[in-house]
């Protein structure tokens, strides 16, 4: 009988189901709405029904390891999901507690980008690495960093929150409350930010002038750029500053053998990569030159979820 686990993404809108054998092989998936459901343990029940219905389903009997979820505001030490603001129940929930009233297994729980961290290392191009980076651009940045093999939970299991760090006092605000976060700088969010300031300010001609700010999306801003738009171009080279300067302070307190960039925003390539690199070489201390590489994340956003949750599993089985 093949051993697989069920590696489960939980977002705002949609969560994603997925059984995994130790390859890397998504043997089945499904997904279920997050929202709709006014207690969270009608969500888990119907997460449960979820796995079952797919259990059911498939070809080849398989043995059940054990349950990774990644989710966000997940707290990796006591299986909790705390004051997320994107999802439809508040306060502090005892998710895996839950969890284990549906299923006997054993269940991890951790952020999604550190979920997408451990799936880097165990599928994606982090294999055979200990020390690495993994920084998430979509609507916000999230981050998942691996030292000596482990991710970095710190003392209340909510270590290596990059995306709210402070990059420019008094700067953009954050929807954390803060103001001058990274995310609000790099992210898909933050390169829309970036592209209206400089619509605001120049009297450059553009083609995003004729988008209002609410249609405004990094993509039209990187088809922009491709087409040798100047303002998308800044807005790309202001969004690299700002992330070449946040992996200067990062290689500053774990020195890194790689950062990984995954996500949406990395869709735009070397728009993105080549001026971060550029500023990298301009900003990097001497003593961690080349020492370290950028690179792209070679796990497919559409299995990344699924892949990270499940590797989370099977890493615990370690």
């Amino acid at each position: 009988m093949k051993n697989a686990v069920v590696g489960i993404d939980i977002g705002g809108t949609n969560s994603a189901i997925g059984l995994v054998d130790k390859t890397g092989t998504i043997l089945a998936e499904t997904t279920i709405q997050t929202i709709g459901y006014p207690k969270v343990e009608l969500f888990i029940q119907d997460l449960d029904l979820a796995i079952t219905h797919l259990l059911n389903n498939i070809k080849q009997p398989l043995q059940l390891k054990g349950i990774g979820i990644g989710a966000p505001n997940a707290n990796y030490y006591k299986g909790t999901i705390e004051n997320a603001p994107n999802l439809p129940w508040k306060g502090i929930l005892p998710f895996k507690d839950i969890f284990h009233a549906h299923r006997s297994l054993p269940i991890s729980l951790t952020n999604d980008a550190n979920a997408a961290a451990v799936g880097e290392l165990i599928f994606g191009g982090a294999k055979g690495m200990k020390d690495f980076i993994l920084l998430t651009l979509g609507t916000g940045l999230g981050s998942g960093i691996v030292v000596n093999g482990e991710v970095v939970y710190g003392h209340t299991g909510f270590a290596g929150e990059m995306g709210h760090m402070v990059i420019m006092p008094g700067g953009r605000e954050c929807g954390c409350g803060k103001r001058g976060c990274l995310e609000t700088y790099v992210s898909a969010t933050g390169i829309c930010r970036s592209a209206f300031e400089l619509l605001m300010q120049r009297k450059t001609q553009s083609i995003l002038r004729q988008y209002a700010y609410k249609d405004l999306s990094s993509r039209i801003i990187s088809d922009a750029a491709q087409n040798g738009d100047a303002l998308a171009l800044e807005a790309f080279n202001i969004t690299a500053e700002y992330l070449a300067l946040a992996i200067v302070n990062a290689l500053a307190f774990t020195s890194p053998e790689a950062i990984f960039l995954f996500g949406g925003l990395t869709g735009a390539g070397k728009l993105l990569m080549e001026p971060t690199q550029r500023f990298l070489d301009q900003y990097v201390q001497v003593f961690y030159k080349g020492s370290f590489e950028l690179l792209f994340s070679s796990l497919e956003e559409n299995n990344a979820a699924i892949l990270g949750a499940s590797a989370l599993a099977w890493k615990e089985m370690e």
